[in-house]
């Protein structure tokens, strides 16, 4: 149950930072918000200041900013449809937004409480390729396939990429460069590719920020690597988890420790904050789509029709999220 509290919390944390970038835009630019809500369904909790009611919801998969004139016709001049076009775009980005920063803050944290991943080695596993090919405690690792290496995820990502391959790998030792022919293997408890090292873990405040953001890069280009596989066909529904299942997966990482909670969590933030980016009705890259039409058009599309649109996306939008959530269920329990 603890795991489950703790799961729950996560993502309550995380669509809130994202549905708080909506707000903070929208009541920034004076736009007049109604309802600020986590999560979908009945009203658990709420309350109400002058024109805004904020409310915890029942089903934990979402949550809502409900902006007058989003999705309708309105004479309000603090109306969303009356603000001008690049608020409005403003408004839209501010959700993802906020879940990039938080996955950055989230990494920040890790990194700087941790240290974070050098290219030195600092042990090795004893019978493991690096060992046995002759890699030492205090190698600097420099290149890998006569291609320079900057930190341990591109390390990480280049011995994934060569199981039962030998891979020249080239490391500084006492001020002189060696290169050694190693074969990584698949390490079956773990289903990772691996050579058998650890890295040595420094700590600095600049290059953990430094860091956070080449980890940011970094899984956001694995992100677009697996959307183009997803439309082309080359991933599947066994790829893609739901509701439940990222509730599983931050409770299992729950009964490690707090950073690998805090690492998961940076993983979903950036993930929700792609996600919606996508040109999909009701979700804000299809609002987005909307408003660059507008752009080039010069006119905004008639609000009704786009109301429409954006309701049927979400209909949809909810079929799938019973869809996954039947999957999560019978995969993970």
């Amino acid at each position: 149950m603890g795991t489950i509290i703790i799961a729950l919390i996560v993502f309550g944390v995380l669509v809130m930072f994202h549905e708080f970038g909506h707000f903070a835009i929208a009541k920034m630019s004076g736009i007049r918000v109604h309802q600020f809500a986590i999560g979908m369904g009945p009203k658990i909790l709420s309350l109400k200041d002058k024109e805004t009611e904020y409310s915890i919801r029942l089903f934990p998969i979402g949550g809502y900013v409900k902006m007058e004139g989003e999705d309708e016709s309105s004479s309000d001049r603090r109306s969303f449809n009356n603000k001008p076009l690049i608020i409005r775009i403003l408004v839209i980005l501010a959700g993802s937004l906020m879940n990039f920063v938080l996955a950055l803050l989230l990494f920040v944290v890790i990194f700087f409480s941790l240290g974070f991943p050098t290219t030195t080695i600092q042990e090795l596993s004893p019978g493991y390729p690096a060992e046995l090919a002759g890699l030492k405690q205090g190698d600097k690792i420099v290149a890998i396939n006569d291609v320079q290496i900057r930190n341990w995820d591109e390390i990480v990502s280049t011995i994934n990429n060569n199981k039962d391959r030998s891979i020249p790998i080239t490391v500084t030792r006492d001020s002189l460069e060696k290169t050694f022919n190693v074969s990584p293997i698949l390490r079956e408890e773990t289903k990772q590719v691996v050579i058998g090292i650890s890295p040595v873990f420094e700590k600095s405040l600049l290059k953990s920020i430094s860091i956070s953001f080449e980890r940011m890069i970094f899984v956001v280009s694995g992100m677009f690597e697996f959307f183009g596989k997803l439309f082309g066909g080359q991933a599947s529904a066994e790829d893609v988890v739901g509701p439940v299942g990222i509730i599983h997966l931050v409770g299992e990482a729950a009964k490690t420790n707090i950073y690998n909670v805090l690492s998961l969590a940076a993983l979903i933030s950036i993930n929700l904050g792609m996600v919606n980016l996508l040109p999909i009705p009701a979700l804000d890259g299809g609002r987005l789509m909307f408003l660059i039409f507008e752009g080039i058009t010069g006119k905004p599309m008639d609000p009704q029709k786009e109301g429409f649109i954006h309701l049927t996306g979400f209909v949809l939008l909810i079929g799938l999220m019973i869809f996954m959530v039947y999957k999560d269920i019978v995969r993970f329990f």
